[in-house]
């Protein structure tokens, strides 16, 4: 054990946000602490922190252990460079080097009577510096920053002139290099680009002690995590697994505690019309064996009905008109800032039903390629077509398309005019605004709340091009799954950009990696990227060297060349494959069907003396049965092909 909280309580305003959570941490192991927005997670981890103190309970940590703690925001006041404050971390281990150094010199010039105490000093150095790895320590400080995305030449930049974002990055790379038994990490991925989450997975996955980690990100949590810890309406319980694994057991025990609840009610029930029924017949033996069964009833024991949590975001997308099969040309598209050069010579088509993810390290251009679809930019070169019919919706991270001195309400009504106050509260109380929620300016709301604002304004819109940038930022987990959903079953186009790798991979159909200036092409989800990265860019670099050309010249288009007959080759089977599989599954229900209507007609009194009909029945199950098994089979086979 390097971590155990027991009966933990906390109340805010006289409103109890968790009550006895009691967790066990180990060492080395890797655990998630998650729940919806305000449900208490960074409250908790304050609390094992010991930055917050708890109403009842306990938080234990093993005997000499230590901890670490990562803030959402964690504003280092230091003058110091980079460099220079990540190595105030391991300054012991360099004093004992320069020890160990001037030690050698020592030794050389000592006579023999010091050199006993000089060589007991020396060993006792050697020792600790192996302990410490201390000949790895500069060359494991840099790699912690480039792996968080800083490039050498910010090495020197003073501390005191970064963002936030940035500083929280150096604070990491502090805890990172401390290497404490156990640290505990509030949205780490919130200021990483892709390159560092998956640096930041790699190393947390080869980090020998203990990690509790609070994150949205439910990709990283899948990578990472062996338990979750859910915080659900003040109460927290312990689930073995990583995040997919965990929503699918909670799931389950939510069905099976509102089934056993329905079931005792429904028991209750009849039970309580039969007590009425036997009263109503107002004779003693009636009345006696009432009482009787009331009293058995008394002794029920009653099941509290499950708590359902908020409602969900009701959330789809609808297209008022079909677009043509062309949706988007872009030609010859470059843009720069400066002599910051983002692409250059870009050829994409996208086409209508495309759910286009767009992925690349931040700073490279993503979101300005949206802003210049949506002339928010211009470029400095190439052009853009749309195609027939095409309608676009855009969603803006910042979501500066909201007016932030209307009310909520008036910001869909006067977007929507045509819709009556109950219209527009109705749409709103499906975006969890209810009653005076309604009123409140667009100034004062969350991140969360803005984004849930510009959705519905999207839904609103029946666009058949819809263009969303990080739409999953901000939103709770179910919100993000809600949002998965509306876009899979979608038929129209939409074309994103997101960090977010979990949603990237439940509802990409293609995606778009901009690197070195250009755009990589992938017919696929994000798991298809991850498999096919290194054959697609090492594809382009010998195009490029084949053709002659810098690698710059070549676009997206070469790349669908190389692998568009395989991806659909893959597409064509696995469409067969679950065709056969639903034909197997019918044939299935057809059959248990006919075999259940038989097993019924054997019951059946008027039948028990036909030994005709029950000889036919028989002959007819006779000859369902083999037939059900080889079905069977065939199915799990089919199901169990990769």
């Amino acid at each position: 054990m390097v971590l155990s909280t027991g009966n933990i309580s906390k109340s805010f305003a006289g409103e109890k946000l968790i009550e006895g959570a009691s967790i066990l941490i180990n060492e080395g192991e890797k655990a998630a602490l998650v729940g919806i927005n305000g449900s208490g997670k960074t409250t908790f981890l304050k609390i094992i922190a010991g930055e917050l103190s708890p109403d009842e309970g306990i938080v234990t940590f093993a005997k000499n252990s230590s901890f670490a703690y990562l803030k959402q925001i964690n504003d280092i006041d230091t003058n110091l460079s980079i460099e220079e404050e990540l190595t105030t971390v391991i300054k012991p281990i360099l004093d004992m080097e320069e020890r160990f150094i001037k030690l050698q010199e020592e030794i050389s010039k000592a006579d023999e009577k010091g050199l006993e105490e000089l060589y007991l000093e020396y060993d006792r150095l050697q020792h600790e510096l192996e302990l410490n790895n201390a000949y790895m320590a500069k060359s494991k400080l840099i790699g912690i920053l480039k792996g968080l995305g800083f490039i050498e030449e910010e090495f020197s930049r003073k501390v005191s002139t970064l963002s936030g974002g940035q500083k929280t990055r150096v604070y990491l790379a502090k805890i990172l290099l401390s290497e404490p038994d156990i640290i505990l990490l509030d949205e780490p991925t919130n200021h990483l680009d892709l390159s560092s989450i998956e640096w930041l997975e790699s190393y947390l996955n080869n980090y020998k002690k203990a990690v509790l980690i609070v994150s949205h990100d439910r990709y990283f949590l899948d990578k990472i995590v062996t338990k979750v810890i859910d915080i659900d309406n003040k109460k927290v319980e312990t689930y073995n697994g990583n995040y997919t694994e965990f929503t699918k057991k909670k799931k389950e025990l939510k069905e099976t505690a509102m089934r056993a609840y329905l079931n005792r009610e429904a028991e209750i029930k009849r039970q309580e019309e039969v007590i009425e029924k036997l009263k109503s017949f107002n004779r003693e033996k009636s009345v006696k064996r009432a009482e009787s069964r009331q009293k058995a009833l008394d002794k029920i024991e009653r099941i509290d009905k499950p708590i359902e949590e908020k409602s969900d975001m009701n959330l789809f997308f609808s297209q008022s008109i079909e677009s043509g099969q062309d949706v988007l040309h872009i030609e010859g598209l470059s843009k720069s800032f400066g002599h910051r050069k983002l692409f250059e010579n870009v050829n994409i088509d996208i086409k209508r039903g495309e759910h286009v993810a767009i992925l690349g390290d931040n700073g490279t251009g993503k979101t300005t390629l949206l802003k210049i679809l949506n002339n928010i930019i211009e470029p400095d070169s190439g052009y853009i077509h749309f195609g027939t019919n095409v309608c676009m919706a855009y969603y803006d991270q910042e979501h500066q398309v909201l007016n932030q001195d209307k009310t909520i309400f008036d910001e869909i009504h006067d977007e929507y005019p045509d819709m009556n106050n109950t219209e527009v509260r109705n749409v709103l109380a499906s975006f969890l605004f209810t009653q005076d929620e309604v009123f409140k300016p667009i100034s004062s709301l969350s991140g969360g709340e803005r984004g849930r604002v510009s959705l519905a304004k999207i839904m609103l819109s029946t666009a058949n091009l819809i263009v969303l940038d990080e739409p999953t930022n901000h939103l709770d987990m179910v919100s993000k799954e809600v949002l998965e959903n509306a876009i899979r079953e979608f038929k129209g186009t939409v074309i994103y950009v997101s960090h977010d790798r979990y949603f990237i991979n439940q509802t990409a159909t293609r995606i778009l990696n901009l690197k070195d200036n250009k755009f990589y092409n992938y017919i696929g989800n994000y798991d298809y990227y991850l498999e096919k990265k290194a054959d697609v860019e090492s594809s382009f670099i010998y195009a490029a060297q084949a053709d002659n050309k810098p690698e710059a010249d070549v676009n997206a288009e070469s790349e669908t060349k190389l692998n568009w007959k395989s991806a659909k080759e893959d597409r064509a089977k696995l469409k067969k494959r679950q065709n056969a599989i639903k034909r197997c599954e019918d044939k299935i229900s057809v059959l248990e069907k006919e075999l259940s209507d038989i097993e019924e007609e054997f019951l059946k009194e008027e039948n028990q003396s036909d030994a005709v009909k029950l000889h036919a029945l028989q002959i007819k199950k006779e000859e369902i049965e083999p037939e059900l098994e080889e079905l069977y089979n065939l199915w799990e086979e089919l199901s169990s092909e990769s």
